[in-house]
């Protein structure tokens, strides 16, 4: 949602950080990103850009650096992020049993079209495979993540946090692409098949015709 700005804003800290980290080390590498996601923040209000992306990723930077902070390891800086993949992962998985599927929910909700694809079944299966696809992309980050950070390679896993970061979720967006125009395609056919409403003056109409055929009483 932050568009290709957003891609190149949360990627900047994360390099700042490991180049910072290798060449100064931890204690400045924090500084540096902390100071990165600030600087991105005052540049999105100078350019009157969303600040939403902004100062969510302003937070991130801020949690990530205060964990590796805690740890003593630069490796530490990416454990916020790991474990918010599962908890993502979990969250899509679990709308998807309560029937009430995040990629379905979250696309018809910014788009304020209501809740008629949870009617159709065919379009809630394949909101249900949408919403599948984006929790995949959640456990394999976790998954790949998770290992790098247990076998201390900390560069692979800011290689792996940006390759399997915007490049991976579009990958997922492009199977709700899917989901969102078959569901369209769908609902616009069982709208053409319905039969239409009556006018107000066809009911007047109606009512009048009946009334003139009912029996008078003596």
């Amino acid at each position: 949602m932050g568009g290709v700005s957003g891609l190149i804003y949360s990627s900047v800290p994360v390099v700042v950080f490991v180049l910072a980290n290798a060449i100064f080390g931890l204690m400045p590498g924090i500084w540096c990103a902390v100071g990165s996601a600030v600087a991105i923040t005052v540049l999105r209000i100078v350019r009157k850009e969303p600040l939403q992306p902004a100062i969510s990723g302003f937070f991130g930077v801020a949690i990530a650096a205060f964990i590796a902070y805690r740890t003593g390891s630069a490796k530490g800086f990416f454990l916020f992020g790991i474990w918010a993949s599962l908890v993502y992962c979990g969250i899509f998985v679990f709308s998807i049993v309560i029937r009430w599927p995040l990629a379905g929910v979250i696309w018809n909700l910014l788009n304020g079209t209501g809740h008629a694809w949870r009617k159709d079944k065919p379009s809630r299966f394949g909101y249900d495979i949408a919403t599948l696809a984006m929790a995949a992309v959640f456990a394999a980050r976790f998954v790949v993540q998770r290992w790098l950070y247990n076998e201390d390679y900390t560069g692979w896993l800011a290689f792996a946090k940006l390759a399997m970061g915007y490049p991976l979720y579009i990958l997922g967006l492009l199977v709700v692409v899917w989901a969102v125009r078959r569901s369209e395609k769908r609902l616009k056919a069982l709208e053409e098949e319905a039969p239409a409403e009556p006018t107000d003056a066809e009911v007047e109409a109606k009512l009048r015709e009946k009334c003139a055929q009912a029996p008078e009483v003596s």
